[in-house]
């Protein structure tokens, strides 16, 4: 239940439009609930806009479904990373109108899409192989109530290609970007524009990269003063962190 939701039944009790018993019943399960294998948490919609995100990897078809039911009996979206393709064709079954991004393994419930930023949030990916964790960037920044544009393959090894999206990246209030190799694209980024760029680092690279902890302290050693890191192929935790900056 978020905020909207909460502030709605509080005003149908006013109204007594709803029976004080009734509200109790539908608040029972605030701040968490437990389910046995899990304690879903409610009362995170309510804290910071967006549900409780299910982490899909490890994580059985049945154990995802019960998570997922219990948070779209208190709010209407979902997210859910690092999906199975088997397990995100039962969750389709269970759930018809849910999205599955086979690149990144994100899984979505959209049926709230209001606009909650207060601009553009773009996601920019260095290269073809860092669109797996693009996409969750994106998806997660949709999700959560972001206009999202999309800037793919625009790489320093052809840093042409990033001036021809200039206009793109100066419209943009808060900007994701997505490397390997060395780390570079964030820092020509930031030295671009004025608004907070969010450097997500990815595991794509030859050996010399380390599955990207050398594009992470690249981009942790950053002279551009707006960029900041989160881990490395966390393209949710970049959407995420972005998200909320757009919403101030």
């Amino acid at each position: 239940m978020d905020r909207e939701q909460l502030k709605t039944l509080l005003e149908q009790v006013r109204s007594q439009a709803v029976e004080v018993d009734e509200a109790l019943d539908r608040l029972r399960h605030m701040p968490f609930e437990d389910i046995g294998f899990a304690k879903v948490d409610h009362h995170r919609a309510l804290r910071v806009g967006m549900p409780e995100v299910i982490f899909g990897k490890g994580k059985t078809a049945d154990q995802i479904h019960a998570i997922a039911s219990r948070v779209l009996s208190q709010c209407p979206n979902l997210l859910a990373t690092r999906v199975s393709p088997e397990n995100a064709q039962l969750l389709k079954n269970a759930f018809p109108d849910a999205e599955y991004f086979p690149l990144s393994g994100a899984l979505r419930v959209w049926r709230d899409r209001t606009i909650r930023g207060k601009g553009t949030l773009a996601v920019v990916s260095a290269g073809t192989t860092d669109l797996p964790v693009a996409e969750e960037a994106a998806v997660t920044a949709e999700v959560m109530g972001n206009e999202v544009s999309s800037i793919h393959d625009v790489g320093v090894a052809g840093i042409h290609r990033l001036f021809g999206n200039l206009d793109r990246l100066l419209d943009a209030r808060v900007i994701v970007v997505c490397a390997g190799m060395e780390g570079a694209l964030p820092s020509a980024v930031g030295g671009l524009v004025s608004c907070p760029v969010i450097a997500v680092p990815t595991s794509v690279g030859y050996g010399a990269s380390f599955n990207g902890l050398a594009a992470l302290l690249g981009m942790l050693n950053s002279c551009a003063s707006n960029v900041s890191v989160v881990n490395i192929d966390n393209g949710f935790g970049g959407g995420y962190v972005a998200s909320l900056i757009n919403r101030a």
